[in-house]
């Protein structure tokens, strides 16, 4: 289960989704800036109700990782229920964003009183914990050609967009960015993306990556398909 598949409000009536949102409070984040910094305080819990950030992490020699990006319903910054934890990830809006948050004190007594959105809010920790740990498998046993493929389609389900000729990854993605999201290189992902071009399998342009063929990213996700030559 990806998070995005279960929000924060899942199960909720309007009324008590009302009242969980009427004690957070509200705050506009223009494209480029950060909703939270890695190694903060974590101290509040957020949920993204309008637009698209980042989630990355800066590794010890200075690397940026991108480990996924997150859209509208999806919640973030859920380790903040555990006192002094710190936030692991960097989140940056990739479009202009409208963000719920709520403190550590008034989650928990949130929590209290509505047993369902804790369940919620334990079930999107634990999914983002095992997707992290999937995702840093993947960067070190998985060939390029293959995490690029995966990265694509877990975009294309996440912010996908079908339209005439196959699946628009609806978001500004560049190559820049879909290097850091498969902890490979620049030149490699542009190599990867003009042979899968020449094969009618991809289209790609400035901010923009359109799937024409998404059954063959998959078998290359899969590993089922041959791969590129190098």
């Amino acid at each position: 289960m990806d998070t995005h598949e279960l929000s924060l409000f899942s199960g909720l009536t309007p009324s008590e989704e009302a009242d969980v949102r009427k004690h957070g409070w509200r705050r506009a984040v223009e494209r480029g800036a950060f909703i939270v910094h890695q190694g903060d305080p974590a101290t509040s819990i957020f949920y993204l109700d309008e637009g698209r950030a980042k989630l990355s992490q800066v590794t010890p020699d200075g690397q940026e990782v991108a480990f996924r990006y997150l859209g509208a319903g999806d919640t973030f910054g859920a380790i903040a229920i555990t006192p002094g934890a710190i936030y692991p990830v960097s989140v940056e809006a990739v479009e202009d964003c409208q963000v719920l948050a709520w403190d550590r004190d008034t989650i928990q007594k949130l929590l209290a009183k509505n047993a369902r959105l804790g369940l919620n809010l334990t079930t999107i920790l634990t999914t983002m914990v095992r997707q992290l740990q999937d995702q840093v498998r993947e960067l070190a046993t998985e060939r390029a050609e293959r995490r690029i493929a995966r990265a694509l389609t877990r975009l294309a389900r996440q912010m996908g967009r079908r339209v005439e000729n196959g699946i628009l990854i609806d978001m500004p993605l560049s190559r820049q960015d879909l290097a850091e999201l498969t902890g490979t290189t620049l030149y490699t992902v542009s190599r990867v993306l003009s042979q899968w071009e020449q094969q009618g399998i991809v289209e790609s342009g400035r901010e923009r990556i359109l799937l024409r063929i998404p059954h063959r990213l998959v078998l290359i996700a899969d590993d089922l398909g041959p791969p590129n030559k190098e």
